[in-house]
């Protein structure tokens, strides 16, 4: 299930990583940096809000539905999800609006914050369907879906920001696009709760595993927000733009990798613990965290190396000498948050421990903000980085020992060790390439470290590669000779 969700997803990531490369470089040139910079607090609010309200629906239908009975009891699973998220959108809208109106904020900022807002009771229906899909192994609905939502949502934010509509206009995209995707999906997904009813227990059982998946999302945008907000008091917004198109080039690119990694290996894995038991959760567990790291590391360090060209070719003028120097911490950032959601943090839920994986969410929170007050101030950019990296770093150690007591997932240290010679080989290379500029200079790194590192993990056999290489070449001249 792991390998042809990997590869079914693979498109609607590639897609992904498009539709966030296009939104830097068009948003970046389009938005002046103060308004980016409000697009960028307003984002981090309404992700915020939509992870305290609606995601706890949204992790219960990922986890519950493959030991759902058909009948009766998948009808009720369907009933509660889809009237507990209708309850909740009603209160939702009318409260938002009323806190908007009262709060004597930017009237620029408040417009930015008032089209995120409303999107978010349309995501979570598209994403109650979406997680679906996933967990049926309905790979391309899942993958369409993705791909419709992202580019129609692009294109949507483009248009209001040729409209004059300033840092709303990505965020109208986030807000529409899934509303124009909704009659095509829900009247399907209503269908499978005939015969079931709201069932108060079974929404509590819910609540209980979900919300403090809930709360610790919550707190891992804490981490990934703050130091926006601190730069905001401590500097100014286009400071907060200058840093959010950084966190964005890194962190698109590592989170792209890692999230389709994560939809084909969560089902993968609860599908494992459900119907084969502790033993074959750990194999499944190791081959995926080696895949990870056989694509992770490079990723990462790839980022890194290529800061400077980077965003000379993604980031409007104003903004890309701020951003390419702290391009680096915020890549070491996200492959440390990848490693710790898409895997270690897999063991509360798989485990159905949630309220523990909120302890150990917190302690790298709390860290953030002292880290962020500290060093904001003195450094700016760089501070703010330097505070993300560490408490991502004290945050996978803190999920590690505290997942163990609930499940103990494998990790394979000889992988660890072969992939990371590798990255290290193409990372030599790539620092003595010449510094021409712009694309050219992005084009010859990326694909010289690509080559270096490909050769390196074959001739090593980093995570396996070369077995199964070698196993996909004699498969096919197997069915060559059959044919």
């Amino acid at each position: 299930m792991f390998w042809r969700g990997v590869w079914g997803y693979l498109p609607a990531n590639i897609v992904q990583g498009v539709v966030g490369f296009l939104s830097i470089i068009l948003f970046t040139r389009l938005l002046s940096p103060a308004d980016f910079g409000r697009y960028a607090l307003a984002f981090s609010v309404l992700t915020l809000a939509h992870v305290a309200v609606f995601t706890w629906l949204e992790a219960a239908m990922a986890r519950f539905w493959a030991s759902g009975r058909p009948g009766r009891d998948l009808a009720g699973h369907f009933a509660s999800l889809y009237r507990a998220a209708t309850w909740l959108s009603v209160a939702f809208i009318p409260l938002v609006g009323l806190v908007l109106w009262l709060w004597p904020a930017d009237p620029l900022l408040k417009f930015a914050l008032a089209a995120g807002l409303a999107g978010c009771p349309v995501r979570c229906f598209v994403k109650l369907a979406q997680e679906r899909y996933r967990a049926a192994g309905e790979v391309s609905k899942a993958a369409n879906l993705d791909m419709s939502v992202a580019v129609g949502g692009l294109l949507v934010g483009v248009a209001f920001a040729l409209g004059g509509a300033g840092g709303a206009a990505p965020l109208l995209g986030l807000a529409l696009a899934p509303l124009a995707a909704l009659p095509f999906i829900l009247p399907g997904e209503l269908k499978q709760s005939r015969g079931g009813v709201f069932e108060r227990d079974r929404v509590r059982g819910y609540a209980v595993y979900g919300y403090p998946i809930a709360a610790s999302l919550a707190l891992t945008v804490v981490l990934s927000s703050t130091d926006r907000f601190l730069l905001a008091a401590f500097m100014d917004e286009a400071a907060v733009g200058a840093y959010h198109a950084s966190y964005s080039i890194a962190n698109r690119t590592l989170d792209v990798l890692f999230l389709w990694l994560g939809s084909a290996g969560q089902p993968a894995l609860v599908m494992a613990l459900e119907r084969g038991g502790l033993d074959r959760l750990k194999g499944a567990a190791r081959e995926q965290l080696s895949t990870f790291l056989l694509i992770g590391l490079p990723a990462a360090a790839g980022v890194a190396l290529v800061a400077r060209p980077l965003a000379e070719v993604l980031i409007g003028e104003e903004l890309r000498t701020a951003a390419a120097s702290v391009t680096p911490w915020i890549a070491l950032s996200a492959l440390l948050f990848g490693l710790t959601a898409y895997y270690f943090g897999q063991a509360f839920t798989l485990g159905k421990k949630t309220k523990r994986l909120l302890v150990a969410m917190a302690i790298p929170a709390g860290l953030n903000v002292v880290l962020n007050l500290v060093l904001v101030p003195y450094f700016g950019l760089l501070g703010a980085a330097w505070a993300t990296a560490a408490s991502f770093a004290v945050g996978m150690l803190a999920t590690m020992w505290i997942g163990r007591r609930v499940i103990a997932l494998p990790v394979p240290w000889e992988s660890l060790i072969r992939c990371g010679v590798a990255t290290a080989v193409m990372a030599l290379v790539v620092s003595r390439l010449p510094a021409i500029g712009g694309l050219p200079e992005l084009m010859l790194d990326a694909s010289m470290g690509g080559l270096v590192y490909a050769a390196a993990a074959l001739t090593i056999n980093a995570a396996g590669v070369r077995d199964v290489a070698m196993r996909l070449v004699a498969e096919r001249r197997s069915r060559r000779a059959a044919a």
